[in-house]
């Protein structure tokens, strides 16, 4: 028997060298534990063997089959008159032969179809029976493929008449692995039966009496059932298993933080000066019944002797920057400061001017001219010289300014606040934890912290990856927003299309209003690793799609101004300007002095032009759900109607379904929950800038919410009984684990 840190390679039998390193270096697989954990992505119905000869047509057929001719033949494509491949398989079955057939744009995905389907491979195949051109076909077939030796064996059983004991032993569900070029779901279901015959049951991290009060398996036994089952309701009870160890280390690792956050003291900012409600007195509308409620709760927050947590996310434009502000000037007004730290210079500098104008005369503070309530409002961003930060930073240190609004340049050891009562960090998701602390570490006693986010978040992922944050939710408009419609621009189906998409855009200029053209680069082509015909897969082990050129906005700045947009004010905006030229652009599109602004991400958040009407989102498949939400937001500011044009060159599937989604409603919440559906959590919410995994392996928060309920409050339970986590010492074990790792890095973000 051998052990769950036993090296991988015990267990992977006559693999070569090449297999077995694939195994270790890019799936990551290094020991026998790691291997037994690499769980199945689903699961084809082996039970369900079909026999051709009795085949109709619709049919859903799975069988095994042998591969008998394999051809690649060039094709123009009518649509686009460009080079393209189609991959024809014939396999041999018990009855009629059937054909598979791969369509690819790209000569390298073709021939990586024929050669892993080379003749005399052998495999499980299941797909829909269809009839072309007289012959029996698979339409988009999932498959199984035995490796060479495996079909070397199963052909000489078929030659003497016997039933290969491969088959022979075929569960009625046979797990599809995540695979890589190289390695198939087959090598992998190999090794790993073979690991779980030979590994010693491992200890079990929950102990019997919380595995009998809700209802778990053992871990041994999960294993076995979700790698080898025999039904649909072990695969279910095995999955539960897993899914609730997960959740209940997550709210453990989250509930213990809680725990320890209000354990800290912090100052009680409960006011005493006359900043705020000055600045109320001067508002010139009236707060939303949501920014007075979330506005009560931030300030009981601040009266409390322990640290706020707070997470304030809401829709764009729904008012988070103003309940933020009146947070800092209550801080401010209880003699402490506040810092704001937003991601990008564009972003700061829009913080910084449309606070101060806000404040008016209450952002003069020791100036002339200022009011009697006023404080220093103060900018930094890393641009800035040392000449332009020596006054702020002073003002700062001395406490002469209670604001301070920049980037990363606020984490530098250089700037120092005399009572930094209240951090404000804006897209919360975009900055580490070690920036965090870097930030909350200049102040004399532990701050209180607000983070925002634009991109709204579902109940249970906030609760399962924010669990140490008391969550505040602005769903209400401000009054004064406009209606925004979204059109999905087919470029594929109708070319003619982008005339009118420019035309639309001088219509509206026409009538004295803005546009912005978002592209998703800056300037070049698309440029993969590996050369023209290189193959990248998926976790499945399947080809992904080589991208087409993506708009760069340098290319598409050029055309505009040569072509449909030639009379008008075109300019650009992207990170790769100077800090002084992308500063200059935006005050001249603020102030109506340039037309259609081309332009990256860089305008996806803090951008408040009231005039700009339209969006032109070019190849908007390349954006997620919640960005194209979020750019979309930058119209219909003013009380204008609003339009979002989203170009893309998709043909009808997945990328063209969220557009669609997109296109149907400008309800962030529910496009929060279609993102979710249709991506990793981890990715929606920021993982994956530090590489690496999901933080969630097998959980999944909208399927999985009673799951993490039932955790969170077993998670708390155990906490109230037993801090130390002494008495479960495997489950304390899994939690330090995660406590430590990256992926603990990633929770804390906020």
């Amino acid at each position: 028997m051998i052990g769950p840190d036993s090296p991988v390679e015990t267990v992977l039998g006559n693999a070569d060298k090449a297999k077995r390193d694939l195994v270790v270096d890019k799936l990551g697989l290094r020991t026998v534990g790691d291997l037994v954990h690499h769980l199945p992505r689903r699961y084809l119905r082996t039970a369900e063997l079909t026999l051709v000869e009795d085949v109709e047509e619709g049919q859903v057929l799975v069988v095994v089959g042998r591969v008998v001719a394999t051809r690649v033949i060039p094709y123009e494509d009518r649509r686009t008159g460009k080079p393209a491949f189609r991959v024809e398989v014939t396999v041999e079955t018990d009855g009629p032969p059937l054909r598979m057939t791969f369509f690819s744009k790209r000569k390298g995905v073709a021939q990586w179809h024929a050669d892993r389907l080379e003749v005399g491979r052998r495999g499980i195949f299941q797909g829909k029976a269809t009839i072309f051109n007289r012959q029996w076909q698979l339409t988009n077939p999932q498959m199984v493929l035995f490796s060479e030796e495996e079909g070397r064996d199963l052909e000489r059983k078929r030659q003497e008449g016997r039933q290969p004991l491969e088959l022979e032993a075929l569960r009625a569900l046979y797990p599809l692995y995540p695979a890589i070029k190289g390695v198939d779901s087959w090598d992998l279901q190999r090794a790993i039966t073979f690991a779980l015959s030979v590994l010693d049951d491992p200890p079990d991290a929950l102990p019997e009496p919380l595995r009998a009060e809700h209802g778990v398996l053992d871990r041994a036994t999960a294993l076995r059932w979700i790698h080898l089952p025999d039904d649909w309701g072990q695969v279910t009870r095995a999955q539960h298993r897993l899914r609730f160890e997960e959740a209940l280390v997550t709210q453990l690792v989250l509930g213990r933080r809680r725990r320890a956050l209000q354990a800290q003291g912090a100052q009680v900012r409960a006011g005493g000066g006359g900043l705020l409600a000055a600045f109320d007195a001067r508002l010139p509308f009236e707060l939303t019944e949501g920014q007075r409620a979330v506005g009560a709760e931030v300030e009981a927050d601040l009266a409390r002797p322990v640290p706020m947590h707070r997470l304030l996310q809401g829709e764009v434009g729904s008012g988070k920057t103003l309940v933020a502000l009146r947070a800092m000037l209550r801080v401010v007004d209880s003699g402490g400061q506040a810092a704001l730290l937003a991601p990008t210079e564009v972003l700061a500098q829009q913080h910084h001017r449309s606070i101060t104008a806000l404040l008016g005369d209450l952002a003069g503070g020791g100036m002339l001219g200022g009011a009697a309530e006023a404080t220093g409002v103060e900018l930094l961003t890393g641009s800035m010289t040392k000449r332009q930060r020596t006054a702020p930073l002073s003002r700062l240190a001395s406490g002469e300014s209670g604001i301070v609004i920049g980037t990363h340049a606020l984490l530098e050891d250089t700037v120092q606040l005399a009572d930094l009562g209240l951090v404000v960090v804006d897209e919360q998701h975009r900055f580490g934890v070690e920036q965090r602390a870097a930030l909350t570490d200049k102040a004399g006693s532990p701050p209180h912290v607000l983070v925002m986010t634009a991109t709204p978040i579902p109940r249970t992922v906030a609760m399962t990856v924010f669990g140490d944050l008391e969550v505040s939710t602005l769903a209400e408009l401000p009054a004064g927003r406009a209606a925004i419609q979204t059109t999905v621009v087919p470029v594929a189906e109708a070319p003619h299309w982008v005339d009118r998409v420019w035309q639309r855009v001088r219509e509206e200029v026409a009538a004295g209003h803005q546009v912005y053209v978002v592209c998703p680069r800056i300037s070049g082509d698309v440029v993969e690793q590996g050369g023209q015909d290189a193959v990248d897969l998926d976790e499945d082990g399947q080809p992904l799609a080589r991208p087409p050129s993506l708009s760069a906005v340098e290319e598409v700045l050029a055309e505009l101004r040569a072509g449909p947009l030639a009379d008008l004010r075109v300019e650009p905006l992207h990170g790769r300007m100077t800090p002084e030229d992308k500063d200059r652009t935006m005050t001249a599109f603020a102030a109506g002095e340039v037309d259609v602004l081309v332009a990256t991400t860089v305008v996806e958040v803090g951008v408040d032009v009231a005039n700009a009407t339209t969006m032109v989102l070019l190849d908007a498949d390349r954006f997620g759900v919640s960005q194209l939400h979020q750019l979309r937001g930058r119209v219909g500011r003013g009380g204008l109607p609003g339009l979002c044009l989203l170009v893309t060159h998709t043909l009808p599937g997945p990328a063209r379904e969220r557009l669609d989604a997109v296109a149907a409603t400008t309800d962030g919440f529910e496009l929060s929950q279609v993102d979710l559906e249709t991506r990793r959590e981890g990715d929606v919410l920021g993982r994956s800038q530090s590489g690496g995994r999901s933080s969630l392996e097998t959980l999944r928060v909208l399927r999985d919410e009673d799951t993490i309920l039932a955790a969170r409050a077993a998670a708390g339970s155990l906490l109230d009984d037993d801090p130390d986590l002494d008495g479960v010492p495997q489950v304390a074990a899994a939690v330090r684990a995660l406590e430590d790792s990256v992926r603990a890095d990633w929770m804390e973000r906020s």
